[in-house]
Order: C-alpha cells, then structure tokens, then sequence
C-alpha cells in the first residue's frame, strides 16, 4: 500500500464514529475488508443501542400515547397540527407570497425547497413552530436525538411522463442509524397525489436486519444504484417479510396533519399516476448516533437556528457561479406552488 493511500486511510479513519454513512466516498467505512470483519455491523448497532438510551432519556417528556405508537411503529401521525385560524393565513400567504426558491429534478418529480421567513407573517409563525417543546421533543425522539431540525417550505411537483422514475419512490432506509424527518402538510394528500408510505416497525433492528446490513455493506461499494452505494440502502417489498417486517402503508392524510417518522425505518414516496403539487413544512434531525447526550448543539443556539438551509443555499449559489455542480439549482423568487421550473 503506498504512502499516499494510507494517509487518505488515515484521514477518513475518524468519520467511522461519525454519521458519515458513504461506502463509495470514505474509503474506510466502504473497506471490504473491515466490514467483512464487522466494521458496519458494529456501526448499526452501536448507533442503535446508543439511540435507545437517548430515547429513554426523553420518553417522560413525550405524550404517552405518542411515544408508545412511536415505539410500537417507527412514526407518529398527528392530525390538527395548527390552529385553524394560523392554517388559513398560512394557506393564503403560499398562495400570494413569492419566496426565493431552489429546486432539484429526481426522474419525473421536482423536489423545491423555499428558506422560511424569520418575520411576523404567518409563515414566520409557521417557521417556529418546530420549536415548541411538544414538537421539538417528539423530532428529537425519532431521531435517537435531541437537537437542530433543519426546516423549510418544500414542494413535491410530480408530472409522471416528464421523465424517468423518481429514486425515492424506491423503498429504502435514508442511512445506518435512527435519525427524522418530519413533513407537516398544509392540504390535503389523497391516496393518488404520491402519499409517504412507510414499513411501520422497520425502524426496530431485529437480528434478520442487523445480518443483512452486514452483508449489504461488504458489497456496497461495487453497487450500480449510487444511493445505495452512499449508504441510503435500497430494498425491493418482497424482501421485507425475510427481515422480519410486515407490509409497506401508505398514508394519505387531510391537510393539517404532521408526519414524524424515524426513517432508519423503510419509506418511500409512492409514485402519482397523475400531475401532482403539494406543499409541506418539512424537517430534518440527523446528529452524531455516537454521542451519548441529548441536546447541546451549537446549531440549535437562538442567533444560529432557523439558519441552516438559507446557509447551505447559499453555498449551492457560490458553487453555481463558479460552475461546480450542485444539488438545488436557483431559480428565483416564485410562489411555492408555482409549474415546475427545471
């Protein structure tokens, strides 16, 4: 081995006790030879165990019933997130006021995300709402771990012949430990407008998960789906049942309903057989699985939170100008629920 590929070795070394989760970009975590001795599995289920004992710390701050349908299926639905009155200026605002917006094209589906105004409108009073205590906790819990949810406006706009299958309406786990996202939907979803369907209790590692991650992992490298080769695992429905799991759910739902969901657990974004826009506040909460605390994250502090993707926008913009790829391209100040603009 030469010099040079033991101090890339060396460097990527420390993401092992990280939430890195790409077999293809870190040439340790994607070593053949460490995950044939177990070096993925132990991740899992380090990162599980560890995820457990934060959730127990949290589990007397959440509604009972919450928690124990949380626990017993890996999300939670809560219908009447907001108060009627907040709904209805919230609706119309998305109606009236552009935002700045950028989007990225997965297949046939436009995936647009809008940074949430930190003003007194409605959609400022949307933006904290992820921080009320009841809200933040039960994120918190889904991910195995207290902490800053990055949220905005994101808009899903389907057109089922303007291109090729979307990835995430393949059944997949988004990385190797618990972590959340949450999707509070501001109309109605029907059971043909692409509802999330999710695999309720896939997000418990029973040993018939833990043995195919393992073996998942020694070949990951060498996979032509490049997802799955970056540690979002794919899965085909039939191989649920030898896992351990029962079917997949899809969940339509009335407008007003937040979704919380741990998707270490199998999801997917069930195709539309027709043109679909829908609008949603949506999060994510991914820390550290290997940190034993809940909380104490600078990104949470009062002058720092709310900021994240404005930040990471932002960068995306400068890489734009220097004509580097990038995921979410700009396209200007539109209204959320505006045609597709890629």
């Amino acid at each position: 081995m030469s010099r040079s590929n033991i101090a890339q070795l060396i460097l990527a070394a420390p993401a092992v006790l990280t939430a890195e989760k790409s077999f293809r970009r870190n040439p340790v975590i994607g070593s053949e030879r460490l995950n044939q001795r177990g070096l993925h599995r132990r991740r899992v289920a380090l990162a599980a165990r560890m995820a457990e004992r934060r959730r127990a710390a949290l589990a007397p701050r959440l509604d009972p019933d919450e928690r124990a349908r949380f626990d017993r299926d890996g999300f939670v639905i809560r219908e009447n997130a907001l108060p009627p009155e907040l709904l209805a200026r919230v609706r119309e605002e998305l109606a009236t006021r552009p935002l700045p917006a950028w989007e990225m094209r997965q297949g046939q589906t436009i995936n647009r995300v809008l940074p949430l105004p930190r003003d007194r409108s409605a959609l400022g009073e949307l933006a904290r709402f992820v921080h009320r205590p009841d809200v933040h906790t039960l994120i918190g819990y889904a991910a195995g771990r207290t902490g800053n949810v990055v949220t905005m406006l994101q808009t899903i706009a389907v057109d089922p012949a303007s291109g090729e299958s979307d990835p995430q309406a393949h059944l997949h786990a988004d990385t190797f430990h618990p972590t959340a996202k949450f999707w509070l939907f501001l109309h109605d979803v029907g059971d043909d407008d692409g509802p999330f369907a999710y695999v309720p209790g896939s997000h418990r590692l029973t040993p018939e998960r833990l043995a195919w991650e393992d073996a998942e992992a020694r070949t990951a490298t060498q996979s032509a789906d490049p997802h799955h080769a970056a540690g979002s695992f794919r899965l085909t429905e039939d191989g649920l049942g030898r896992l351990g799991y029962g079917g997949l759910q899809r969940f339509p739902v009335p407008g007003n309903t937040l979704v919380v969901a741990d998707t270490y657990g199998f999801h997917r974004r069930v195709e539309s057989l027709r043109p679909t826009v829908r609008t949603s506040l949506y999060g994510v909460a991914r820390r550290n699985p290997f940190a034993p605390w809940n909380g104490l994250d600078v990104r949470d502090l009062p002058f720092v939170r709310d900021r994240g993707m404005s930040i990471y926008l932002a960068g995306e913009d400068r890489r734009a100008k220097r004509g580097k790829k990038v995921v979410y391209a700009n396209v200007g100040t539109i209204l959320a629920g505006a045609e597709q603009q890629l």
